[in-house]
């Protein structure tokens, strides 16, 4: 009977020192991998770099979109931009003439 009293008097001690161990562990464990913790932060701001990269990009086509249009207004109208996009609507060229198609 003496065992089982000297393993009841320590239990008492160990089980809050095990609970509370096992609590740090589980909170350090989410910090680390949770949805929220250093891994998905990790993943987020590479995700926030290559969108910013990407916006950049995108920004360029519609400054260079914006100035084509500008050219096409009535009150700066640029008559070789008129023609090109004439051209290419109506799919209208002249003889002799050599046609080179930009992809974009």
């Amino acid at each position: 009977m003496s065992l089982f009293r000297e393993i009841h008097k320590r239990s008492r001690v160990v089980i809050p020192q095990v609970l509370g161990a096992s609590l740090v562990a589980y909170f350090a464990y989410h910090t680390i991998e949770g949805d929220r913790g250093v891994w998905a932060w990790i993943h987020l701001t590479q995700n926030l770099q290559a969108k910013q990269i990407e916006m950049v990009g995108v920004q360029s086509d519609r400054q260079e979109l914006e100035s084509r249009v500008a050219l096409l207004r009535p009150d700066n109208l640029d008559p070789d931009l008129l023609e090109e996009r004439a051209r290419d609507v109506l799919n209208y060229g002249r003889e002799n003439e050599y046609l080179v198609i930009k992809q974009r």
